[in-house]
């Protein structure tokens, strides 16, 4: 079997012999892992700034992976499926889960967060947290979940065709955002401070307006885009304490800020202003599970393409090596994938 890799403390994997999880039991699947995205979270845990934490930890929450075996009372999956896993265990009978937000569950636990996550050859999970598909490649399983927190950010912002939206932040999670902000019809700007990053939004996702917060004035250029309203929808992904303050005064008269990214701290902001403009501030965390099933449709019919994001690979076994470098935006890093063979 292939190694365990596990973060032991900020900065420091270890490698561990593998053991051979028990037979599913019920409601339960055993599941390979193929393939692992390497996301924001995984990013800040090895640097030591991931909110939620403990050590150690074996990371790995995007995943594509493969159904070795079901427990009594799986209906969902069979033997041999592939699919993407939903990553948040929710208990099911907390006020949010009564209200269907399981998403953010009083007592949520996530794979590679909370509790051990996929880089591991085996695990034994809910089958319900299971999503397949016979059209999709591995690689595009594992991207589901990114998907997924752009989708749900989109859709607490209630964003609507032809408003002017601001996604700050050009990393995974703004990707994702952007992707489902563009599929509301918005009329879509980027900020961010690495070029290539924008270069990137520019060719692979047809963004029509970019800023480079390094080079230019960024508000000038926010009216200039908006013909001086301000954009009515902005999305922080950066969880960055100086950027998510800045946020605030980007918005219009109304607007809704939503805050994607996260960081270990308190976020301040001008009272008066915020009244003035009566701006409503939205948190958007994880995912739900139909948006899941919407997602793997918009990718199996090609209305969605993660190909280009994917810009580094590696082998499980090479993570302790090799994941540093992908901590680190000059590397030209958008998304790497670990591949579990």
């Amino acid at each position: 079997m292939n190694p365990v890799i596990r973060l032991e403390e900020p900065g420091r994997f270890v490698t561990l012999p593998a053991s051979a999880p028990d037979k599913p039991g019920l409601g339960e699947a055993l599941i390979r892992v193929r393939r692992i995205g390497v996301c924001g979270t995984d990013i800040h845990a090895f640097g030591g700034r991931q909110p939620f934490f403990t050590y150690p930890r074996i990371l790995g929450h995007e995943l594509g992976v493969e159904v070795l075996a079901v427990g009594d009372g799986v209906e969902n999956v069979v033997l041999g499926d592939h699919c993407a896993v939903e990553p948040y265990l929710s208990c099911g009978h907390c006020i949010a889960c009564r209200h269907g937000r399981t998403n953010c569950c009083a007592s949520i636990k996530v794979l590679g967060v909370h509790v051990d996550g996929g880089m591991r050859e085996q695990f034994i999970i809910p089958a319900s947290k299971l999503h397949n598909s016979s059209k999709l490649t591995l690689d595009q399983l594992a991207l589901v979940e990114t998907l997924g927190i752009g989708c749900h950010a989109v859709g607490r912002g209630k964003v609507e065709a032809g408003e002017h939206a601001l996604v700050i932040g050009a990393g995974p999670i703004g990707l994702s955002v952007i992707q489902f902000a563009v599929e509301a019809g918005a009329a879509v700007t980027v900020l961010d401070v690495n070029a290539d990053r924008l270069a990137f939004c520019q060719h692979a996702m047809k963004v029509p307006h970019l800023i480079d917060a390094a080079k230019e004035d960024t508000m000038e250029r926010l009216r200039e885009i908006t013909g001086g309203d301000l954009p009515t929808i902005v999305f922080d992904a950066t969880g960055n304490p100086a950027s998510m303050k800045a946020a605030f005064g980007y918005t219009a008269q109304g607007a809704r800020l939503v805050f994607v990214g996260l960081f270990q701290g308190e976020v301040t902001f001008s009272d008066p202003d915020f009244h003035k403009r009566e701006l409503t501030l939205l948190a958007s965390r994880n995912s739900l599970p139909g948006e899941f099933e919407r997602i793997i449709r918009l990718v199996e019919s090609g209305k969605v393409d993660t190909q280009p994001w994917i810009t580094h690979r590696g082998a499980l076994e090479a993570v302790p090596d090799e994941f540093p470098a992908w901590t680190r935006p000059e590397t030209g890093v958008i998304k790497a994938i670990i591949e579990v063979a």
